[in-house]
Order: C-alpha cells, then structure tokens, then sequence
C-alpha cells in the first residue's frame, strides 16, 4: 500500500469508528469525539480522493467533510 491507500484507509477507520461507537452507545452524535473523528477521517478521505481522482467519493467526502464541520461549529456556539 501507497500513502494515498494509508491516507483514505485512516480516514475511513475514523468515519467507522465513529459510526460503531454511536451505535454500541459510547459516543452520542453530539459529542466532540464523534464531531472530529467524522471531521477529520472525512477531509483525510477526501483527499486520498482527490489525489487518486475518484470524483464520486471526492464529492461524497468532501460534502460529509463540510457537514461535519457545521457540525463542529455548532457544537462550539459559533453560529
């Protein structure tokens, strides 16, 4: 495996492992934790999708990227 195939491989386990603890109730969808290892694991994605010129899953993760962000500044009262 590349550093493309680490980079989207790292930021997919974050985007599941945010799912998993959701599900197993260990994290709720409004927590930081969740928040950021959505935020981070999308826009970590997205850019191993860029840089492999996937455009489907650089539309998919850059728009869960920009939607966790809101969600970042919501959960820290900025808008």
């Amino acid at each position: 495996m590349n550093y493309i195939d680490w980079l989207g491989f790292l930021g997919v386990f974050q985007i599941l492992l945010a799912y998993f603890l959701n599900v197993f109730k260990k994290v709720n969808t409004n927590d930081l934790l969740f928040i950021l290892l959505n935020l981070i694991g999308a826009f970590m994605a997205c850019i191993a999708s860029i840089l492999l010129n996937y455009m489907p899953f650089v539309v998919l993760e850059g728009i869960w990227t920009i939607v966790s962000f809101y969600s970042l500044l919501k959960h820290c009262k900025l808008i």
